[in-house]
């Protein structure tokens, strides 16, 4: 395999008293889907932001690959109601492409119509897709999402995940995923961390899914859903970011990528709009 993007070994950080991270082994290739699941509060974007540079490991060794260029997609970016911004123009300041460039980022992740539309008049899957085309635009190796699935339908999230595995494929570059839904981006990623603030387990989807330290994690999340049951959706068809249906079925990687049938989404926290670490 290929030198790493980033290298961690026995990472800790500590804030005053407080351990947030103890011991973390981690390491990104190109090439791969890497997910951070855990539950609130675990340290996921505090680990996300030490591979970021934006904290120092408190022990432990840190090592990126010379020259990295990183994308980052926040989990939350509030753009001010009374700003006149639009699309175009936020991807402008975020990266002062090319107006081509921009077209193209836009065009590449499926809102090339909402070029010239005002940032605060987006739907949550349409924003999301902006923040990922601000990323792209850096050419980065490596992708850094942070819940980038946060207020996104069910349905967007099957068309996002797909379309992160495309970019992938496309580009060559590496993705650090963060998340608390536990099916889907499962069923994208290439290997799973299972976080509390330490490595509880990791390795694929299917061999986390098994481990007995995954299921006593989120065990607890499974016992106060009076409201959920057990969903099933077999795709015949594929969805665009608004729900719609895609002519093409056979053609879209989201449908098979992050297909899920017959899961239990009593596990997942979709309490999106909120704070998540």
């Amino acid at each position: 395999m290929s030198e790493p993007l980033v290298a961690l070994s026995k990472v800790s950080l500590r804030f005053g008293d407080v351990s947030v991270l103890k011991e973390i082994d981690l390491t990104l290739h190109s090439r791969r889907i890497t997910t951070l699941i855990g539950p609130n509060g675990a340290g996921k974007t505090s680990l996300a932001k030490v591979v970021l540079g934006l904290h120092k490991p408190s022990s432990g060794t840190l090592n990126r690959r010379a020259g990295l260029k990183v994308g980052y997609m926040p989990q939350r970016l509030r753009i001010d109601d009374s700003l006149p911004l639009t699309v175009d123009r936020f991807l402008w300041l975020a990266e002062p492409a090319h107006k081509d460039e921009r077209r193209a980022a836009l065009a590449r992740v499926g809102v090339a119509a909402l070029q010239h539309q005002p940032v605060q008049q987006l739907s949550g899957g349409e924003w999301q897709r902006v923040l990922l085309a601000r990323a792209l635009l850096r050419k980065a190796d490596l992708l850094v999402l942070d819940e980038p699935a946060q207020g996104v339908d069910v349905i967007g999230q099957n068309a996002l995940y797909g379309l992160l595995a495309d970019v992938r494929d496309e580009f060559g570059c590496g993705i650090l995923l963060i998340s608390h839904d536990l099916h889907l981006v499962m069923a994208a990623t290439d290997d799973v961390i299972c976080l509390q603030h330490h490595v509880c387990c990791s390795g694929t989807p299917e061999a986390v899914s098994r481990d007995p330290a995954f299921h006593d994690l989120f065990a607890g999340t499974q016992l106060t859903t009076p409201n959920m049951a057990l969903y099933t959706h077999d795709h015949d068809h594929a969805h665009d970011l608004h729900g719609n249906v895609n002519g093409d079925a056979e053609g879209d990687r989201a449908n098979s990528v992050a297909k899920h049938d017959d899961h239990d989404h009593s596990q997942c926290d979709h309490s999106h709009g909120t704070h998540h670490d």
